[in-house]
C-alpha cells in the first residue's frame, strides 16, 4: 500500500474533527431547547436567537464549543449591558445549568453539547451592529455577528482555520477563535487555495513570527484590537508553540 501524502493526510485530519452544521445537524436541538429560558428572560425585547460563532462561520472543529448562540435583543431595552449579562448568567443558572461567565458570553452544557449565549443589544432597530458586554474589558463592544460570518465564510481559508483549531485545541492554547480566524486569513493573504501543505506552514511561521507584533482589528469595530484579547505571554507561548510544530512530522503536529 502507498504511503499517504502529507495532503491526504491533512484532509483525513479534517475529516474526523468534522461538525455537522447543516440544517438536520442534531446540536441544532440546542436553540429549541434554551428557547423556554431565553424567552421568558427576553421578554419582549427578544428580537432573534440563531447560531453564531464558528458553527455559523464553517470553521467548528470537534473538542470546541459545540454550538454558539447568539441573543438579539431590542434598542429599545434600557438595562445596562452588564446587568443584561449577570441576569442571563442567573436566568441559566436558575434553569437548572451549571453556567460559567467567559468574556462575552456564558458556557453551559445543554445536555452532550457545550454551548456558548451571548446576548447582544440592537444599536438601532433594524440594523445588525450590536453591543455587548466584556467581562475581559470591563466595558461594552460593538459587533456584527453578520459581518463576522461573511469575511471568515468567505475568506476561502475555512480548512486552514479548522486545522490550526485542532492544534491550538490538542495543545490546550488559549487563543480565542475570532482572533485565530483572522490572523489565519491575514497570514495567508494572497496564498494560493487548497494547498494545505504549504498554507500551513506559512500559518505556522506567521504565528511563531509575527504573532506579537501583528494587529489585527474587528471588522465590524475598529476600535476593537482583536489581537488585543492575549497578553504578550500568551502570544509568546502560541510563537513557542508554533516554531515547535515546525520542527516535528505532520502526523505528530496534526491527529
Amino acid at each position: 500500500m502507498a504511503e499517504i501524502t502529507i495532503e491526504q493526510h491533512l484532509r483525513g485530519v479534517l475529516a474526523r474533527h468534522a461538525v455537522d452544521t447543516g440544517a438536520n445537524s442534531p446540536v441544532r436541538g440546542v436553540q429549541a431547547t434554551l428557547a423556554s429560558v431565553l424567552g421568558k428572560w427576553a421578554q419582549q425585547y427578544l428580537v432573534e436567537v440563531r447560531p453564531s460563532g464558528s458553527f455559523a462561520k464553517g470553521t467548528a472543529v470537534r473538542g470546541g464549543t459545540d454550538i454558539d448562540i447568539f441573543v438579539s435583543l431590542s434598542s429599545t431595552l434600557t438595562t445596562s449591558l452588564s446587568q443584561i449579562f449577570d441576569t442571563l448568567f442567573n436566568a441559566l443558572t436558575g434553569a437548572g445549568y451549571s453556567a460559567r461567565r467567559q468574556n462575552v458570553s456564558v458556557g453551559i452544557t445543554a445536555g452532550n453539547w457545550k454551548v456558548d449565549v451571548t446576548p447582544g443589544r440592537r444599536q438601532d432597530q433594524h440594523g445588525n451592529y450590536h453591543s455587548l458586554w466584556s467581562n475581559r474589558a470591563g466595558g461594552w463592544l460593538q459587533t456584527n455577528v453578520n459581518e463576522h460570518c461573511r469575511i471568515v465564510t468567505g475568506s476561502g481559508r475555512l480548512d486552514e482555520i479548522r486545522l490550526m483549531k485542532i492544534w491550538r485545541n490538542r495543545h490546550a492554547l488559549d487563543w480565542p477563535s475570532f482572533y485565530l480566524e483572522l490572523f489565519v486569513i491575514a497570514a495567508l493573504h494572497g496564498a494560493r487555495r487548497g494547498n494545505l501543505q504549504s498554507n500551513m506552514v506559512t500559518a505556522l511561521r506567521a504565528v511563531g513570527d509575527t504573532i506579537g507584533s501583528r494587529r489585527l482589528v474587528d471588522p465590524a469595530n475598529t476600535n476593537n484590537v482583536v489581537s488585543d484579547t492575549l497578553t504578550a505571554q500568551g502570544k509568546a507561548a502560541l510563537a513557542t508553540a508554533a516554531r515547535t510544530a515546525l520542527n516535528n512530522p505532520w502526523n505528530v503536529v496534526f491527529q
